[in-house]
């Protein structure tokens, strides 16, 4: 298995394998870059009050999620350009993910079509954005459903794109490949590009079209988030993009606790932003999250290893959680609760 360990230095033995505008077109933030620096401090403010005398010889960290039974509650992001990191793209990604037990999101701007990246993948949902032309937003809904996809992750905090403070270098994409074409940055057509005129209506009109559980990511706000749930969705995915959209948007650590606190049991929360270790992740499960997401690390274990890399970083993950589990006092997911944390 290749030596990769899920924490911050992953991403300086990323940057010396890649292309540097890979690197940096991956690890930019918008603007000042202020939120995408905060996201990782966020979930070390938090302290743990661990219990004791509890029997947690046994830990179990797997869990079920929208019928999918995972070995752990970390997720593969939808994050764009995987063959920037590795020539299979999210092809290896997939296979990584599906190898380590978990559940990938597919980005609709994939680098491989949904059919390869299915062929690869164990269960794994399809993330949508509802683009100006309408018509391509349907094509790739029916497609990826009809490729197997279990859920929609529709992202709604992009209306529209701010420009990176590394933009401007090529990409290192292949020019020859037509989905590379069609989905890169300075190729695609202004119908490929977000509608920023969409409501709460398109939950509802997304799951009819495909049959599937729309999960809405993006969301930041109590009052958000329940509209939401109020208009269909299965789940809410509280993200501020990595920090690549609205900079100084809040951390996600801060505003899970309010997000959970209103949606309730009514339907789960994931969240993603910054978590980098085990003991992040326990962190955001003792909040109120049912599950994680990780999206750059991700891309950098698929640069330094491919599919092998992968399935060790979510490995890496899953082990580093059943060890603060037992420090903290909780064998099975199901016992992680806010009265872990201390304050």
């Amino acid at each position: 298995m290749t030596d990769i360990t899920a924490g911050p230095g992953l991403a300086d033995r990323a940057r010396a394998q890649l292309p540097a505008a890979a690197y940096d077109f991956y690890a930019a933030g918008s603007d000042e870059q202020i939120s995408t620096g905060e996201a990782a401090g966020a979930w070390r403010t938090r302290r743990f009050a661990p219990r004791v005398l509890r029997d947690v010889s046994a830990v179990d960290t797997s869990v079920e999620l929208l019928g999918s039974a995972l070995s752990s509650p970390v997720l593969a992001a939808p994050t764009a350009f995987h063959r920037m990191a590795h020539d299979e793209g999210e092809v290896a990604t997939a296979a990584g993910v599906r190898a380590a037990g978990s559940l990938m999101v597919l980005s609709s701007r994939a680098t491989r079509y949904p059919e390869d990246v299915a062929a690869a993948a164990g269960p794994w949902w399809y993330q949508v954005y509802c683009l100006r032309d309408r018509d391509i937003t349907r094509r790739q809904v029916e497609r990826a459903t009809a490729a197997g996809a279990r859920a929609l992750v529709l992202t709604v905090d992009a209306p529209y794109v701010p420009p990176k403070p590394t933009a401007g270098a090529p990409l290192p994409l292949p020019q020859d490949d037509e989905l590379c074409r069609s989905v890169g940055l300075g190729t695609r057509t202004p119908g490929w590009e977000q509608d920023p005129s969409i409501g709460p209506e398109v939950i509802g009109e997304l799951a009819r079209l495909s049959g599937l559980p729309v999960l809405v990511k993006g969301v930041l706000r109590a009052d958000d988030a329940k509209a939401c749930v109020a208009a269909g969705a299965a789940g809410v995915i509280v993200s501020n993009h990595g920090g690549r959209q609205l900079d100084r948007a809040a951390a996600t650590a801060e505003v899970l606790p309010a997000v959970v606190r209103a949606v309730g049991d009514a339907v789960p929360v994931l969240v993603d932003g910054g978590i980098l270790t085990g003991t992040d992740v326990l962190v955001a499960l003792a909040l109120g999250a049912r599950a994680v997401l990780v999206g750059r690390p991700v891309l950098w274990a698929l640069a330094l290893g491919g599919a092998d890399g992968v399935a060790a970083l979510f490995a890496s993950y899953r082990e580093q959680l059943s060890l603060r589990m037992a420090l903290a006092g909780a064998a099975t997911i199901g016992e992680i609760g806010p009265d872990l944390l201390h304050g």
